[in-house]
């Protein structure tokens, strides 16, 4: 009977130790909720993360793009402008020559009046040509000046962006340490600079 008393005893001894434990288990859940929410957000911030490296690749692509297409424009100027030197060379050379041929024979011949006319209609012809030539070279450094231009507004973003990464990252290690170590200080300075770095992707986007 003793004996039976004593099974008992020990019994209800492990039923309270077993209440005790899950109570205490309960309570450390309940302390602990928070760190559910941690890890929530770690995998938002990584997913944000990764669109912004995403939209990084693009403004890199774009610059080299843009980068690309302003030197190909700025040769295709050069060969403009070299064309013109050319025509410019010729003209000269036309000009002289109907310049001396006026001086130096007489006007009043009609093989002179006809070659020193085809010289004028040459000499109109090449002016015409240089006006025309010199356009499509300004079109060209227009062109060139624009993708210049758009290059360092993306190299701008990619910036903005890369800067958005770096903080995301720190974000993230921050998180992971806070779930290791338990302490909420370190989640708050993540979920900051989180907020910080969406700023940057943001600001990248509208500028």
């Amino acid at each position: 009977m003793n004996e039976l008393q004593t099974e008992i005893a020990e019994l209800k001894e492990f039923i309270i130790d077993l209440k005790a434990d899950r109570a205490a288990t309960k309570e450390k859940e309940k302390r602990e909720a928070w760190t559910k929410y941690v890890s929530l957000s770690i995998v938002i911030i990584a997913v944000i993360a990764a669109i912004a490296a995403q939209w990084g690749g693009k403004y890199s692509s774009r610059v080299l793009t843009q980068l690309n297409d302003a030197t190909f424009n700025q040769t295709l100027a050069s060969d403009q402008w070299a064309f013109y030197q050319a025509k410019s060379i010729k003209l000269k050379a036309y000009e002289i020559a109907r310049d001396e041929l006026a001086h130096a024979a007489n006007a009043a011949d009609s093989a002179t009046a006809k070659l020193i006319g085809t010289y004028e209609e040459q000499i109109a012809s090449y002016k015409k040509e240089q006006k025309d030539i010199e356009a499509k070279a300004h079109d060209l450094e227009a062109k060139r000046d624009a993708a210049r231009q758009s290059a360092g507004g993306a190299s701008g973003k990619g910036g903005r962006m890369g800067l958005a990464i770096s903080f995301f990252s720190v974000a993230v290690a921050l998180a992971s340490i806070c779930l290791v170590t338990k302490k909420k200080p370190l989640w708050f300075a993540a979920l900051i600079l989180a907020g910080i770095a969406i700023s940057e992707m943001v600001l990248a986007w509208t500028a």
